[in-house]
């Protein structure tokens, strides 16, 4: 039997890859990718994400052995501006799923949690300042960052402004922080996946499907979304979103990202993991035990 100890864990993976255009098989326990120009084998045991762009054809044997190894797989448009579909991450536990909808789904824990998230942006802000005073200091403070972006970089900022279905009519710093914060998104939801939470249940943001992908990666985009896409823009207009992703991953893996995200959410839901003989508990089928 293999000792699991020795298998790669999500702060030590590689952060993502995109494929278009190629066709994707098993190769022994990793994926081979087949183009024109050559073959290149991928070990997915160390892969976050797999980002399948227009004119890839993966078989059965790729999915099984992504799925094997916790690897997210996204179904996504070229260049990453749409994502049509998603796969499943490799936890089978409840035990933080359940911790989550007990926090969320109780008003007093789920302001506490909502505190907690912004007292990660500010790590000076006192005790006393109400729910309404941190949520019109995020907004400054994201205002504030923009500016200061436009300052550093030299690029021109007229506010948040795109339109999906009209992607080209945007500016370049627009589409750059657009595919930047669309890798931040998939980045957190492959960890959440990882880590056995619900994508749904957000604290700050509601009524999405993605909605604590959304709280998490806000936690990260002011440190790494944001001046890479500005510094994108300035450097060249040419490619802003594929060279946006690039410099966005290069900063995730200068600030240890991936080693980042799970602990952080432990600690904002103040989650104390449980013990071996514990974590495999499940309390609605105890509850049903005492009934019957």
């Amino acid at each position: 039997m293999p000792d699991f100890h020795e298998l790669p864990k999500l702060r030590d993976s590689l952060s993502y890859l995109y494929i278009e255009h190629a066709i994707i098989d098993r190769k022994q326990n990793a994926i081979e990718y087949i183009q024109e120009d050559g073959r290149v084998m991928v070990p997915v045991a160390a892969l976050c994400v797999l980002m399948l762009g227009p004119g890839t054809s993966i078989s059965h044997a790729a999915v099984k052995v992504l799925a094997e190894n916790g690897c997210s797989i996204l179904w996504v448009g070229e260049d990453v501006t749409r994502c049509y579909a998603q796969g499943l991450g490799e936890t089978h536990k409840g035990y933080h799923a359940l911790r989550q909808a007990e926090l969320c789904c109780n008003s007093l824990s789920r302001e506490k949690v909502v505190k907690n998230m912004y007292r990660y942006r500010f790590m000076d802000m006192k005790e006393e300042v109400s729910l309404q005073q941190m949520r019109g200091m995020e907004g400054a403070r994201v205002k504030q960052m923009y500016a200061e972006a436009s300052r550093q970089y030299g690029v021109r900022w007229q506010g948040r402004n795109y339109n999906r279905g009209e992607w080209n009519d945007a500016d370049p710093v627009n589409r750059a922080l657009s595919a930047a914060n669309a890798l931040m998104n998939g980045i957190c939801h492959a960890a959440i996946i990882s880590g056995g939470y619900l994508p749904a249940l957000g604290f700050i943001h509601t009524g999405r499907q993605l909605s604590f992908v959304y709280d998490i990666a806000d936690l990260y985009k002011a440190e790494i979304s944001i001046p890479a896409a500005f510094q994108t823009a300035a450097e060249s207009l040419d490619k802003v979103e594929q060279r946006a992703r690039m410099t966005c991953r290069e900063k995730m893996r200068e600030v240890r990202l991936l080693q980042r995200i799970l602990p952080d959410i432990d600690a904002l839901l103040e989650i104390e993991q449980p013990s071996e003989d514990t974590q495999g508990e499940d309390p609605v089928s105890e509850l049903w035990e005492e009934l019957y």
